[in-house]
């Protein structure tokens, strides 16, 4: 089981996930300035999935650690700089890649009866709490799955905002 988890989690952020791409994928050379848009109808930019991945990250290893579950440390959507600069927006990268590097880390370490230890005393789907460990896992695995697949979208209305007559906001 444990290293089925591992796998799932590193085939999400850059291996070869059975579904298509990995998130990095939609990533890897995306200038700060796209990174910024939120494409018309779109709820968020790349750059606020990513800090929103990397803190969730971040909870679920607070979480594997034994701490109380609760929102992340950052809030639930960090804000992304209000102007957009390339070390910024590689700074946001660096963060996500040193998240999921220690999560694999944390996660490699545990013991195979930890997958079975509860997170939370009460089932709120919404915080992802009164599942085992394992299963959080699980589902972190499929909550950067789905925000892969919005930033595939999103990079595809990035692309055809750079058309002529489109346009995308800040």
């Amino acid at each position: 089981m444990m290293d089925a988890l591992l796998d799932q989690l590193r085939r999400t952020h850059a291996g070869d996930p059975w579904y298509g791409a990995p998130r990095m994928q939609f990533l890897r050379g995306l200038p700060a300035a796209h990174a910024s848009l939120r494409p018309a109808g779109s709820n968020h930019s790349v750059w606020e999935l990513v800090l929103h991945m990397s803190a969730w990250t971040e909870e679920v290893r607070r979480r594997l650690a034994g701490h109380s579950p609760s929102e992340p440390l950052d809030g639930d959507w960090p804000s992304a700089p209000k102007t957009p600069t390339e070390p910024a927006w590689a700074s946001a990268l660096l963060q996500l890649e040193r998240a999921h590097g220690a999560l694999i880390a944390d996660v490699e370490r545990l013991r195979p009866d930890d997958l079975d230890r509860f997170v939370g005393d009460t089932r709120e789907p919404a915080l992802g709490t009164g599942v085992t460990v394992g299963a959080m896992l699980v589902g972190l695995a499929q909550h950067d799955a789905y925000h892969a697949g919005q930033l595939a979208l999103l990079r595809q209305l990035i692309a055809a905002s750079d058309a002529p007559g489109e346009r995308a906001t800040k």
